[in-house]
């Protein structure tokens, strides 16, 4: 007896390139099972546990294993300073008063 399917599964047989659909509770023949790689379309399997439901999905923003503090946000980066305007390179001399 072969394992049984939990889930439908779409593929394509390895030999007569045909689209197949499987239903759950079909047992495909050994050939298409191969193709079958997500343990969740599996009854039974090494990949789940005793209960018959598979492990839970790791959370991508939680921190590995063995590292139990996150990693400290990075620094804010300075605010750029404000733009200064050139000094005038040349002045005109104010008229003198009586002059």
């Amino acid at each position: 007896m072969g394992r049984r399917l939990l889930a439908a599964v779409h593929l394509t047989h390895p030999e007569t390139f045909e689209p197949v659909v499987l239903l759950p509770g079909d047992e495909p023949e050994e050939a298409v099972a191969a193709l079958i790689t997500h343990p969740d379309a599996w009854e039974s399997g090494p990949e789940r546990d005793a209960e018959g439901a598979s492990p839970e999905p790791e959370d991508p923003d939680a921190p590995a294993s063995g590292d139990p503090t996150p990693e400290p946000e990075p620094e804010p980066e300075p605010e750029p300073e404000p733009e200064r305007k050139p000094a005038a390179s040349r002045r005109r001399k104010a008229a003198e008063p009586g002059a």
